[in-house]
Order: C-alpha cells, then structure tokens, then sequence
C-alpha cells in the first residue's frame, strides 16, 4: 500500500446547517499537528460557532474500517501501524480487532511472507532438521502446511495471489 492515510474530518456546526466544510489531513503526522490543522478548519467554518467535528471520511487505511468516532489519537496509532506494516497491517487489525495485539503480534510472531504456506512448511523443515535427499520427495510440505494452520499453530493473510503472510499463534 503506498497511498498516503489520511482521515477528513468534517466541522460539525457547519455539517448540522447543511454545509459541507472540512479538511483532509494526514493522519500519521503528531497528533498536536493534526489536531491543529483542525482548529484552523474550525476557525475557517462558515458557522458562528465552530467547535465540534467528525472523522466522516478515510483513505489509505486499507481493509480496515476506521469509525467516525473513533477519536484522533485512535485513527493517529490506527494510520500508523498501517504505516509501518504494510503489507499486512489492515489485514491484522480486521483479524486481531485489537491494535496492541496486533503490535505485538507483527514484531514477535510474524514467521514472513511465502509463496504459499507449503513454501513456509518445507522452508521451516529444511532450518530445523537435516532432511536426507532420498527422504525428502515423501514428505507432504503442503499436509504440513495446512497442519500447522488447522491446528491453530500459525495463522495467514492473503492480501495478494502468490503471497501469504504467516504468523505464529503461540
């Protein structure tokens, strides 16, 4: 994902009299810089008396749903992770739902990023035991594989054909 996460938020005194008036910011920067760009917009409103506001719109965030009250600081930490992760960052969060959990996961248990999990099966055989050349056309690297993940030891996401991200459950 190389788009840019940003969040629009909407003044809310202008929204309720049936005007549109709002900024889109980058919801990566500092929050007090956000949060700045936000009483700007509000000074700048079209109503008298300008002090609410809404995240109404997202961009950049992926698969993830980011809620219109889900507070600055939250969609801040949110656009960051994605940031720093990518690949698979939106795909966690939807399956984790928790962002702390979802940190954690991706720097202790993330196992990397496959063809398929057969690859990760044979790949991870190969690291943790010598397999004897003969031996090795009867082992069933895709059984494994799909083993591993019904067994609940490691999870995937499949954010692109031909790739797979693995992480360890444990």
């Amino acid at each position: 994902m190389s788009e840019e996460i940003n969040i629009y938020v909407a003044d809310l005194a202008a929204y309720n009299a049936g005007k549109l008036h709002g900024i889109w910011i980058d919801a990566t920067l500092e929050v007090d810089e956000i949060y700045k760009q936000i009483r700007e917009m509000l000074a700048a409103s079209p109503e008298p008396i300008a002090e609410e506001f809404a995240i109404h719109d997202f961009e950049g965030f992926g698969s993830y749903r980011l809620s219109e009250w889900a507070g600055i600081e939250y969609a801040h930490d949110i656009a960051c992770f994605i940031e720093e992760y990518p690949d698979f960052g939106d795909e966690l969060l939807n399956y984790l739902t928790d962002l702390e959990e979802a940190k954690k996961l991706a720097e202790e248990g993330y196992a990397g990023r496959y063809e398929t999990v057969e690859k990760f099966a044979e790949e991870l055989t190969a690291e943790i035991t010598d397999v004897p050349e003969r031996l090795a056309y009867y082992i069933d690297y895709e059984a494994m594989g799909r083993d591993m993940e019904l067994s609940g030891d490691i999870f995937t996401i499949n954010p692109n054909a031909g790739e797979v991200h693995i992480f360890w459950s444990h």
